[in-house]
């Protein structure tokens, strides 16, 4: 019994040495990467979590083509910005669409200001006038985008010294030089319809210079307003009725949410379309003059990135304008007005930057 005890002991001291020495299934080697392998992760988790991050709001005021294309573009830079900066601008979590609602964009503001966010970027005047009157006294900085003129919106003191919270990016619009190429095009234009919505205080000095320069050349001209897209084509279909030569429109919002639905009145009465941006060509009408509203964004986005990072005084951020002399031609249209597209360019060429053309599209193409 002794010696099967003895003979017993040895075969499991035997057994033990052999895992101990030579029996594990996992090399030295192996074990060595696995943990190198490890500390390199914990190392990247421990770097991202040391990566500052912003909190980014985006308020968008509308579905509509340029606005949505400034948004998309606020994104991509912020994003571009992001890697280059070692930051982390967090605007995925804050993006709204205030629908073109003022009690929707009230909500927005309030959840914002409920989140903590570091800065806001409303989109439009409409958006801009409400985030502003909901977080002036709370401290965050509101960089605005495509407000057309933010002195009279009540939104900054001067364009050079906003002089509060709040700087942005302007998509003013050069009247006078729309209304020269819609004499460029057709110089007989003896009467223009002017469609706007008196709701939309960017629309308020673009119709005045309007009537100032048709004042001055002589030009007869009759408004027609709606605040809603069935009061919008109520208001085309007077225009049609009064035989105007020629319509112009401002950047204005509300008749570009309805420029899908009154192109074509237009078009079958023969009567072009001018108005303050690519997108209302992009929707139909026969000429959109004004910013590049993709560099728009982008611009915005830098703004912000100064302001968060650089800590830049929106008090003192002089607004930033941008030149407007882009011509967008929509070809479909130019045809259907009985247009030859190159005497079109070639007559409106000399006061322009640049002739685009596009197609009738409900969004630009990303």
């Amino acid at each position: 019994m002794k010696k099967q005890l003895i003979a017993a002991s040895m075969a499991t001291f035997m057994a033990a040495s052999l895992m101990a020495c030579g029996g594990s299934s996992t090399p030295a080697s192996t074990t060595a990467a696995a943990e190198t392998t490890k500390a390199s992760a914990d190392s990247t988790a421990q770097d991202s979590t040391d990566k500052k991050e912003y909190k980014v709001g985006i308020v968008l005021f509308m579905d509509h083509p340029s606005l949505n294309q400034i948004k998309d573009n606020v994104a991509s830079e912020l994003d571009r910005l992001s890697d280059s900066m070692g930051v982390t601008f967090n605007y995925a979590d804050y993006t709204f669409n205030g629908q073109g609602d003022a009690s929707v964009l009230n909500q927005i503001s309030s959840e914002l200001i409920s989140d903590e966010v570091d800065v806001i970027i409303p989109i439009a005047t409409p958006a801009a006038q409400v985030v502003q009157a909901a977080v002036e006294d709370k401290g965050i900085p509101v960089v605005f985008s495509a407000v057309s003129d933010p002195v009279t919106a009540n939104l900054v003191s001067s364009m050079d010294t906003p002089g509060a919270n709040i700087t942005g990016t302007s998509d003013a619009l050069n009247t006078n030089a729309i209304m020269d190429l819609m004499l460029a095009v057709n110089p007989d234009t003896d009467y223009v319809g002017l469609l706007y919505s008196n709701s939309e205080d960017a629309s308020k000095q673009p119709i005045a210079d309007a009537k100032k320069y048709l004042d001055e050349k002589g030009i007869k001209y009759i408004e027609k307003t709606g605040t809603k897209t069935d009061e919008v084509q109520a208001a085309a279909d007077a225009l049609v009725a009064e035989g105007v030569d020629a319509v112009f429109t401002p950047t204005d919002n509300t008749i570009q949410q309805a420029e899908l639905g009154i192109y074509e009145k237009f078009l079958d009465a023969k009567i072009p379309h001018y108005a303050g941006a690519d997108s209302f060509a992009l929707n139909g009408a026969f000429m959109g003059y004004g910013v590049d509203y993709a560099n728009l964004g982008t611009a915005t986005a830098d703004m912000v990135a100064e302001i968060l990072v650089d800590g830049r005084d929106t008090s003192t951020f002089p607004v930033q304008t941008f030149d407007n002399g882009i011509a967008t031609v929509n070809t479909d249209t130019c045809e259907a007005l009985g247009l030859k597209l190159e005497d079109v360019k070639s007559s409106i060429g000399p006061l322009c930057t640049q002739v685009v053309e596009t197609k009738t599209e409900q969004e630009f193409s990303k």
